[in-house]
């Protein structure tokens, strides 16, 4: 009897294959912590974007984003945004497609895009700052997803 992995049933891809799709991936996402990096480097070089309605901003919203919710931005886009920087969206988290549709929007109207995975979910579960009405909050860090002895997780 030939058992076969249920990880490997259906086989990897190529490594000229694989390559390609993981280059993509990464042309396409950033992740919470790189964002992180970029904005406290003090030359992120593109715009963060929360696309999520007024009321979860004001919930709360990462320093420095911008709020620009999905369905404003063909309209205020061009009027808020330089075409020539790039734009980082997020929104709620992995369970939302809501920064997909935002990079979307922007694609569309001819804006380099990435989309930040993991949202203001994983931003909060790692511990960084939340901007809020009554003012800057952060949690401590989620020790099942961010590493509690480091800044960084160094992958």
């Amino acid at each position: 009897m030939d058992l076969i992995s249920p990880a490997l049933r259906t086989p990897p891809a190529a490594p000229s294959d694989a390559a390609a799709f993981f280059a993509a991936r990464l042309a396409f996402q950033t992740d919470v912590s790189d964002v992180r990096a970029s904005l406290e480097s003090g030359a992120a070089g593109f715009v963060l974007v929360d696309s999520r309605a007024l009321p979860a901003w004001e919930q709360g919203h990462v320093p420095g984003a911008l709020h620009l919710p999905t369905a404003d931005i063909p309209v205020r886009a061009p009027e808020l945004l330089d075409p020539s920087v790039p734009v980082v969206t997020y929104c709620w988290g992995p369970g939302c497609d809501g920064a997909t549709r935002a990079a979307l929007a922007f694609a569309l109207l001819g804006y380099r895009v990435k989309e930040m995975i993991g949202g203001i979910e994983y931003w909060i579960r790692e511990g960084f700052p939340v901007a809020t009405a009554t003012g800057t909050v952060a949690r401590p860090a989620d020790p099942l997803t961010a590493p509690l002895a480091s800044p960084t997780c160094a992958c």
